[in-house]
């Protein structure tokens, strides 16, 4: 299954900074580059709602320690220049093995 995975993903972890006036600000780090194996999915339409682009991206990674406490509050994607907002993240049953990312794309 390793073949499947030949895209890069960068992961970004969000930290608060604060500057020299004891104000503090969001700001989003680069956390952890791995390969990826990327597949979009179309998300259910909803009666009465305007959609634009309902295309979500599922990634699936190498299970590792530096994405064991991944979560979707704190951290997102970065991948072919895009940001995605992660919506969910599947452990694979704790088997060790990979871990699955239901990302969409972020508005900016």
């Amino acid at each position: 299954m390793i073949e499947r995975m030949n895209e890069r993903i960068t992961i970004q972890r969000q930290t608060v900074e604060t500057d020299q006036w004891g104000n503090h600000r969001s700001v989003w780090e680069d956390y952890f580059t791995c390969w990826t194996y990327a597949s979009t999915f179309a998300k259910d339409e909803q009666p009465d709602v305007t959609t634009t682009d309902q295309r979500g991206i599922t990634f699936e990674v190498r299970f590792c320690s530096e994405l064991v406490d991944i979560d979707s509050s704190l951290y997102r994607a970065i991948f072919h220049d895009e940001v995605y907002d992660i919506q969910s993240v599947d452990m694979m049953n704790w088997q060790r093995k990979t871990i699955k990312l239901k990302c969409q794309k972020a508005e900016r």
